[in-house]
């Protein structure tokens, strides 16, 4: 089992950068593919981005491709989201999630979630 705690969220400026770090406990993060997602008041939860076991494979949505960076430091127990050129409809609470195996695009895959970071994006 896996506890998943995010931090990094607040205030940024339209055009400028955040990075999103989600703090897993355990000893065996290495085995989870971990995941980012986002989901606003009112909305369905989005996909934003999944990296594998290692970090050698990521996918991206389409909306933050080529903005959002995925990584993780599996010695820290730790995976990160590095957003940048931040636009207003990036503006969602933040959730870090974590499956065993494989990393998956499906929050119908993922098992273990995190309480989410809000985003707040300025014009």
């Amino acid at each position: 089992q896996v506890q998943l705690l995010e931090s990094g969220g607040g205030l940024v400026q339209a055009g400028g950068s955040l990075r999103l770090s989600c703090a897993a406990s355990g000893r065996t993060f290495s085995s989870y593919g971990m995941g980012w997602f986002r989901q606003a008041p009112g909305k369905e939860r989005e996909f934003v981005a999944t990296i594998s076991l290692s970090g050698g494979y990521t996918i991206y949505a389409d909306s933050v491709k080529g903005r959002f960076t995925i990584s993780r430091d599996n010695a820290k127990n730790t995976v990160y989201l590095q957003m940048n050129t931040v636009k207003p409809e990036d503006m969602d609470v933040y959730y870090c999630a974590a499956k065993c195996g494989r990393n998956s695009s499906w929050d119908y895959d993922y098992g273990y979630w995190g309480q989410g970071t809000q985003v707040t994006v300025s014009p």
